[in-house]
C-alpha cells in the first residue's frame, strides 16, 4: 500500500487540475453574461434543453482555449525539477495563471459588448481593421463607464481566481529529489495526451482539430455559433491560417462557369451607346433598413415612423427594393461590397493575404472612360484602412479629414466629432462642394461617420435630436438630417440632373426589431438608387437586391460596352425569379432567392426558411422543390469566390494582358 505522505509528490499534479477546474467556472460565468447582455438575439427558440447542448458544445471551445492559452502555467507547475518546490517560484505560478486567465476573461467581456455590432466571435483581423485608428482609448474608456458592471464582474472573477487558487504545498526535506523528479516526468507524461485531445476536440484519430465552424453542430441557427464558442478560441484559431480554402464541389471548369460566372459581358443586342452620366455613392454608416420609415411599412401594424424623414422624402423618388441586403457585417466589408461587388465570405477580404490580388472596381472601369474619380471619408488619412483600398481601386483622389481642416471655406478642426471624423452635416457639404469643382464625368463615393459609435451627435444637435429607444436613433435622425441637407446642395449644382444617386448602408447596427435580429435580419440594408432626371419611374421592384449588384447595376445604367468583373448582379435588368442575395455568418453561407433563405455549411444544408417566415422559426430542410438547384448555385459561387481569391482572377484581362 502506497503511504499517504507518498501521495504529496503528486500534490502539484492535483493543484493544476483544481485550478484548470476553477478557469471552466470561470468561462461557464462569461457565457452567462454572454448570453444576458445580448439575450434579445438569442432568444428566440431557446429552450432549456436547447441551452443545455450548447453548453455541452461550448464545453469542448472552452476546453480547447483553456489548455492552450494555460500550457505556460501547466509546464511550470509540472516542471520536473525539485528546486521549484519554495514560496517564490509558487507565487510565479499563481501570477502566471491569475493573468493568463484574467486576459482570457477580459476578451470575453469585451466581446460580449461588440458582438452586437457583428453577431460572431471577434478574430485576429480585428487587430489589422483598427491598426490604424488613434481613438481607440476614448472609446474603449466610454464602453468601460457605459458598461461598468462588466467591469465589476471582470474585477469580482479575477479576485476569485486569485483568491481560490490552489498550491501545490511545499514538500518535507525527507523526499528524495529524484522520486519528486520522476513524479513530475509521469505527470507530465500522463497529462500529455488529455492536453493534445482536449485542444483538438477528441481523442480519435478521426478527429481533426476544431475549429470556428465547428460550432455550427450545436446550434440551430449561425446567429447562436457566438455563444457555443469563446473568444479566446476564436483568436487563437485564426492566428496564421489560410483564410480561403478551395472546394471541390465542380471538378469541371466548364460546368463551373455555365452554373455562375463573375464575369460581366455586354449585352450583343444592345445598340444604346455608353452613357456617361456621372456616378456618386454615398455609403452611410449603420444606416439599416431598419432605421428607415418608408421601407417598414409593415412594422408595429403600420404605425411605425422611423427616423428617417429626409431619406424617406428621396425614397418616393427612387428606385428600392422589396428585400436588400448588405454582404457583411462591418464597415471594411462594405467598401469592397459596394465599390468592388467583391462579398465577404470567412474574413474581411482586404484583411487577408488576397487583398494583394489585382481588384478592378466602379472606380478603376469609370476611369478607364475618362472619368475623374474620388473617395471622401471625413477621417484621419489611414482610417480603416479606407485610403489604400480606394487606390487599389482605381480612385484618383482622397479626401479625408486632413483636407477638410485645410480648406479655409469650413469650420477645419472644431467640426471634428472628437473620436472618429468630421461630423457628417458640414462633411457631407463639403463633398458636394468639391464635386462641383471637378470635371465632368465624376464618379464619386463618400463615407459618412457620424451615426457610429459612441453614437453622439454635436453639441447644438442634443436639444433637437434627444436620445431616444436605442442609444443609436439619435444618430441616425442627425445623420438623415446631414443627407438631407446634401441633396438640397446638389441639386443647385449644374452636374445634378446628369448624376445616378445610389444610397446604402456599409452594414446593419444596434436592432430592438425581432425581424432584424435574425441571421438574415441582421444583414438588412437599403439600397436606393435616385436619378434625378426622371429617367426611371420611382417604384418599389419587388427583387432581391445586395451591395454587390450596385457595380453590376450602375454598369448596366451606363450601357458599360465592355467586360468587368463582380461577383453580384445587374438586378435592374435581371428577372426577379432570377435576383438573389448571399452573406456568411459564423461558419454558415446564406443563400436568398425566390422566395427562400437556404443557409449551408460549406457541406451541407442546415437549413431553408421561406422570406414570409420572417423570425426563421420553420426550417423546410429537405421539404422544398427548390432546395437541390438553390444548393448547386450557392457552390459554384463559392468555389469561384474561392478560386479566383487563391489565383488572383479578380479582374477582367484585356487581349493584351492575356
Amino acid at each position: 500500500m502506497i503511504h499517504f505522505r507518498k501521495l504529496r509528490l503528486l500534490a502539484p499534479l492535483g493543484a493544476t487540475i483544481c485550478n484548470l477546474l476553477m478557469v471552466y467556472v470561470v468561462y461557464f460565468l462569461a457565457r452567462l453574461v454572454y448570453l444576458f447582455v445580448n439575450y434579445s438575439y438569442f432568444e428566440q427558440g431557446l429552450t432549456f434543453a436547447h441551452f443545455m447542448e450548447m453548453l455541452g458544445g461550448g464545453l469542448v471551445f472552452d476546453t480547447s482555449a483553456i489548455l492552450v492559452t494555460n500550457i505556460p502555467y501547466i509546464v511550470l507547475m509540472l516542471l520536473p525539477w525539485h528546486g521549484k518546490e519554495n514560496n517564490l517560484y509558487q507565487q510565479i505560478c499563481r501570477w502566471v495563471f491569475v493573468i493568463i486567465n484574467a486576459l482570457a476573461l477580459f476578451v470575453n467581456l469585451c466581446d460580449t459588448v461588440y458582438f452586437q455590432y457583428t453577431m460572431r466571435r471577434t478574430t485576429t483581423t480585428v487587430f489589422n481593421e483598427f491598426s490604424n485608428e488613434g481613438n481607440l482609448g476614448s472609446i474603449f474608456l466610454k464602453e468601460t463607464l457605459s458598461h461598468f458592471y462588466l467591469v465589476l464582474i471582470f474585477a469580482i472573477l479575477v479576485w476569485a481566481l486569485y483568491r481560490c487558487y490552489r498550491k501545490s504545498g511545499l514538500l518535507p526535506d525527507h523526499f528524495r529529489w529524484w522520486h519528486y523528479d520522476l513524479s513530475m516526468v509521469l505527470s507530465l507524461c500522463g497529462i500529455a495526451p488529455f492536453v493534445v485531445a482536449g485542444i483538438r476536440g477528441g481523442f480519435t484519430t478521426a478527429v481533426r482539430p476544431i475549429t470556428i465552424s465547428n460550432a455550427n453542430q450545436y446550434v440551430n441557427r449561425p446567429i447562436e455559433a457566438a455563444l457555443v464558442l469563446n473568444t479566446p478560441f476564436s483568436l487563437y484559431r485564426t492566428i496564421g491560417k489560410d483564410v480561403f480554402v478551395v472546394p471541390d464541389y465542380y471538378s469541371d471548369n466548364q460546368e463551373l462557369e455555365r452554373i455562375y460566372s463573375p464575369v460581366h459581358y455586354p449585352s450583343l443586342t444592345s445598340d444604346t451607346s455608353f452613357t456617361k452620366k456621372n456616378v456618386v455613392v454615398l455609403i452611410v454608416e449603420s444606416f439599416g433598413r431598419e432605421y428607415i420609415g418608408a421601407l417598414n411599412k409593415t412594422l408595429e401594424n403600420g404605425k411605425y415612423k422611423g427616423y428617417t424623414p429626409c431619406v424617406d422624402s428621396l425614397i418616393s423618388k427612387s428606385i428600392t427594393f422589396t428585400h436588400s441586403y448588405c454582404n457583411g457585417r462591418k464597415s471594411i466589408d462594405g467598401m469592397p461590397s459596394i465599390l468592388s461587388s467583391i462579398p465577404m465570405f470567412v474574413e474581411p477580404f482586404f484583411l487577408t493575404p488576397a487583398s494583394m490580388n489585382h481588384v478592378s472596381g466602379i472606380a478603376s472601369l469609370l476611369s478607364e472612360e475618362g472619368y475623374k474619380t474620388a473617395f471622401f471619408h471625413g477621417a484621419q488619412r489611414g482610417s480603416m484602412g479606407f485610403q489604400a483600398f480606394s487606390r487599389a481601386t482605381g480612385f484618383q483622389e482622397y479626401y479625408g479629414r486632413e483636407d477638410y481642416e485645410g480648406d479655409s471655406r469650413f469650420g477645419g478642426n472644431k467640426d471634428f466629432d472628437g473620436t472618429w471624423a468630421i461630423w457628417d452635416e458640414p462633411f457631407l457639404q463639403y463633398y458636394a462642394t468639391k464635386m462641383s469643382e471637378m470635371k465632368e464625368p465624376f464618379m464619386t463615393a463618400v463615407f459618412t461617420a457620424s451615426s457610429h459609435h459612441p453614437y453622439v451627435v454635436p453639441e447644438e444637435y442634443k436639444d433637437i435630436y434627444p436620445e431616444e429607444g436605442l442609444e443609436i436613433h439619435n444618430c441616425i435622425r442627425y445623420t438623415d438630417m446631414a443627407i438631407g441637407k446634401f441633396f438640397e446642395k446638389a441639386s443647385k449644382q449644374p452636374w445634378f440632373k446628369n448624376t445616378i444617386f445610389v444610397l446604402t448602408s456599409d452594414h446593419t447596427n444596434l436592432s430592438d426589431h425581432a425581424y432584424y435580429q435574425t441571421d438574415l435580419g441582421g444583414f438588412c440594408s437599403p439600397i436606393i438608387i435616385y436619378e434625378p432626371d426622371g429617367g426611371r419611374q420611382p417604384e418599389m421592384i419587388d427583387k432581391i437586391a445586395q451591395q454587390i449588384d450596385i457595380l453590376p447595376t450602375i454598369m448596366g445604367m451606363l450601357h458599360y460596352p465592355k467586360p468587368y468583373f463582380g461577383f453580384g448582379i445587374d438586378v435592374l435588368n435581371t428577372p426577379s425569379e432570377d435576383t438573389w442575395a448571399v452573406n456568411y455568418l459564423n461558419g454558415i453561407y446564406q443563400y436568398v432567392k425566390q422566395g427562400y433563405v437556404l443557409q449551408f455549411d460549406g457541406e451541407k444544408s442546415t437549413g431553408l426558411y421561406t422570406l414570409s417566415d420572417s423570425l426563421m422559426q420553420r426550417n423546410l430542410v429537405g421539404k422544398v422543390s427548390q432546395q437541390p438547384s438553390m444548393e448547386r448555385e450557392l457552390k459554384a459561387i463559392i468555389q469561384q469566390y474561392m478560386e479566383r481569391m487563391t489565383q488572383d482572377r479578380l479582374i477582367v484581362k484585356s487581349e493584351n494582358e492575356k
